[in-house]
């Protein structure tokens, strides 16, 4: 039996430095118990865009945008859940429960009074927008048809192409 040599972890200045290089940034987490703290106690303003519903296949069509911050007034209908394919106006939007309240979507208690079922915004979808001017704003942001995937345009190419041949 021959004696085999282990040898040690090698210090950090021998090591290189394409080793030492790694994505790390101290503002994220892949930890269940940062999230949920982060979810829960989230301020009105992420809320808001963590209650984001998809749009119709139309609405999708018509702006290029695949989702969008749930509003009062848009129209909506229920895709999941017990009240699957109910239509509706959304009537309030409870970021503090993160709930959305349709109309005609409610149940009678004991005592007789209606109340209001809140409906989680990924359970629905947007089938009418109510557009004002911040949210057209916000769609022409969104519009995925004016974001390019290359850096330079065909024509721009083109361009400097023939000026470089000059």
């Amino acid at each position: 039996m021959g004696w085999t040599y282990l040898s040690p972890r090698l210090p950090a200045w021998l090591t290189s430095s394409a080793q030492k290089a790694m994505k790390f940034n101290k503002a994220v987490s892949s930890s269940r118990r940062k999230n949920r703290k982060a979810h829960f106690s989230a301020p009105s303003s992420r809320r808001r865009k963590i209650m984001s519903a998809t749009l119709s296949d139309e609405l999708r069509k018509k702006f290029n945008v695949r989702s969008m911050p749930i509003r009062k007034d848009d129209e909506v209908q229920v895709f999941r859940g017990i009240h699957n394919n109910r239509d509706g106006k959304v009537v309030a939007v409870y970021r503090k429960k993160y709930v959305i309240h349709i109309d005609h979507v409610n149940r009678e208690r004991n005592n007789g009074a209606s109340v209001m079922l809140g409906i989680s915004p990924s359970n629905v979808i947007i089938t009418k927008l109510h557009l004002d001017p911040d949210r057209k704003r916000l769609l022409g942001r969104k519009n995925r048809a004016n974001k390019q995937g290359e850096k330079f345009t065909a024509k721009e190419v083109e361009e400097s192409a023939a000026t470089e041949l000059d």
